[in-house]
This record gives C-alpha cells, sequence and structure tokens, in this order.
C-alpha cells in the first residue's frame, strides 16, 4: 500500500504561512503538518518525528519545506535539518524563505526566454536582499557579468566579495545608487535589469530607465505601487515596448507558482534532496524544456 504524502511546513513566523499551505495543498500533499515559531534549535525531535516514523523504503513520501520572512533564519534551520539526519533515515528539504528561492529561479528564467544569459551584463538593483543575491549567482553561474546596486554601498561591496568567494571567475561589482552617475553609465550597456527591492520603493525613474540604449528585458519584482521601475506594470508579462520586453511582479509570478509546485512535487520523488537555489532553477529549466517540446 502507498503511504500518502506529508509534507512538514517549518515556519520561523508567529503563523505559518497561509501561501506556501495552499500551495502545498495544490502540490498534491495528503497531510501538511504545519509548525510556527521554529528556531534552527527545535528541528531536531521535528526531524526525528519525521525520519524515524516510517521504514527507509517509505522515506521518499516524507518531506519537509522550510519557509517565513526571514530568510537568514530559514538557512539556519535547514542546515539544521541536514544535521538532525541519520545514515540513511533522512527525508527531501526544500528552502523558500519568503519565496526567494522560487522567485529569483523565475526571474531569471523570464529573463532566459529572451536573450542568451552568457555574457549578458545584468543590473540588479536591490542586489544585496535575498532574491537580489540569489538572482545574482544565478545568473553569474549562466556566465552573466552582474552589476550589484544597493543601498549600502560597504554591503554591495561584502556581497560581491562573498560571491566572488563561491564562483571566483564570475564578474561583479557593486554600487549604489546615491552615486546617480556610477549607476546611469553601468546602465549604458545592461542588457537585463533586475528591480528586487523593498516593496513600494521606486528604484529607478524613467528618465534612468531610458538611459539603458542596450537594455533588452527589463524585470520589476515589486507588485506594490509605486512600481520600482516607473512604466512598468505589475501585470506586464513579455510586454515589448520599443526594443525592451518588460515583466511585472505577477507576470513572473505565474512561472514562480508553476516551479513551487513543481519543486514541492520533486521532493517526493526520493528521500535524499535538498532543494536550494540552483536545484529549484534547475527544476525550473526541466520545466522550460518541456514547454519548448510541446510548443
Amino acid at each position: 500500500m502507498n503511504q500518502p504524502r506529508i509534507l512538514l511546513q517549518l515556519d520561523c513566523d508567529q503563523q505559518p504561512s497561509s501561501f506556501d499551505a495552499v500551495v502545498a495543498i495544490d502540490s498534491n500533499v495528503d497531510h501538511l503538518l504545519p509548525y510556527a515559531n521554529v528556531e534552527a534549535q527545535s528541528v531536531v525531535p521535528l526531524v526525528h518525528g519525521a525520519i524515524f516514523t516510517r521504514g527507509p523504503e517509505q522515506l521518499k513520501q516524507t518531506a519537509i519545506f522550510v519557509g517565513g520572512s526571514d530568510v537568514g533564519r530559514g538557512d539556519e534551520i535547514g542546515a539544521a535539518i541536514r544535521a538532525a539526519f541519520v545514515g540513511p533515515m533522512r527525508v527531501s528539504v526544500m528552502l523558500d524563505g519568503n519565496g526567494s528561492n522560487t522567485t529569483a529561479a523565475a526571474a531569471v528564467l523570464c529573463a532566459a526566454r529572451h536573450l542568451p544569459l552568457e555574457g549578458a551584463t545584468a543590473t540588479i538593483l536591490g542586489g544585496t536582499g535575498p532574491v537580489g543575491v540569489r538572482a545574482a549567482r544565478l545568473l553569474l553561474q549562466q556566465g552573466a557579468a552582474v552589476h550589484l546596486v544597493s543601498r549600502n554601498l560597504e554591503r554591495a561591496e561584502q556581497t560581491c566579495h562573498q560571491i566572488a568567494s563561491e564562483l571566483p571567475e564570475a564578474v561583479t561589482s557593486g554600487l549604489q545608487p546615491t552615486a546617480a552617475d556610477q549607476v546611469d553609465a553601468v546602465l549604458t550597456d545592461t542588457s537585463l535589469l533586475l528591480a528586487c527591492g523593498a516593496a513600494g520603493v521606486r528604484l529607478l525613474s524613467a528618465t534612468q530607465l531610458a538611459l539603458a540604449s542596450q537594455l533588452q528585458v527589463a524585470i520589476d519584482l515589486n507588485a506594490v505601487p509605486p512600481a520600482g521601475l516607473e512604466g512598468i506594470d505589475v501585470m506586464d508579462k513579455a510586454m515589448q515596448r520599443g526594443n525592451r520586453i518588460d515583466y511585472g511582479a505577477i507576470g513572473v509570478g505565474g512561472l514562480k507558482m508553476k516551479l513551487h509546485r513543481a519543486a514541492i512535487q520533486r521532493l517526493f520523488s526520493a528521500n535524499d534532496l535538498f532543494l536550494d537555489t540552483s536545484e529549484i532553477f534547475q527544476i525550473g529549466l526541466d520545466l522550460e524544456a518541456a514547454r519548448q517540446s510541446s510548443a
């Protein structure tokens, strides 16, 4: 008899995310076990309860999803989960704190529909936030050069140094928007622009956007007015404006939701998967390949 699919939803917030719960149910999870206020140090009994209640051949029917608004705490919880496994007694895990992994992956995949990422020059506004950093890593892994723009120049440079230690051949630079001449100069050779800043904050005016004469794809992930990129609508999906293709947050959101559901479903294909940014992006590449083959 097939065991039902059980998903533990571990959330660091006071209430487990209803968004993540709905997506899990829509991904054909049979039983969802949501937990709130989860800390790295409280994970062990939850993990042991998941791995010691089924035989090794049945463990792929149990999985763990780590969410919550604090992405850093989510990463710590993910590391604690891994440390709590005992030999082959383990289950698959997905990390998507604040939707950062699925959003970053979906944004990069949308961009890849319209321009080759290898050799592209990308500028990421709000580049030191969770989505910006993840998008930067993905773009660098695909062969793009990346400019990270942050309100805090020191933080931007530290992020670039960290990425360089992980991807020594990557080309990154840190800028801050107050240095308008630097940002404007970078925009002139930018082919891909991502706005990943705080909700409701205008990051670039239409005048500045017009300076990006080489821009092929612009993606604004802000769903709260005003737009992060002036002139881009939240509903834009591959909207052609001159020589530029535009995406708004909801325009990217369709692929993000499809990717989120596919990743949840993938958890139950084995008991030893750990889906972080790169692994979720690879699932997205598989979805894109299937989409193109069926077109």
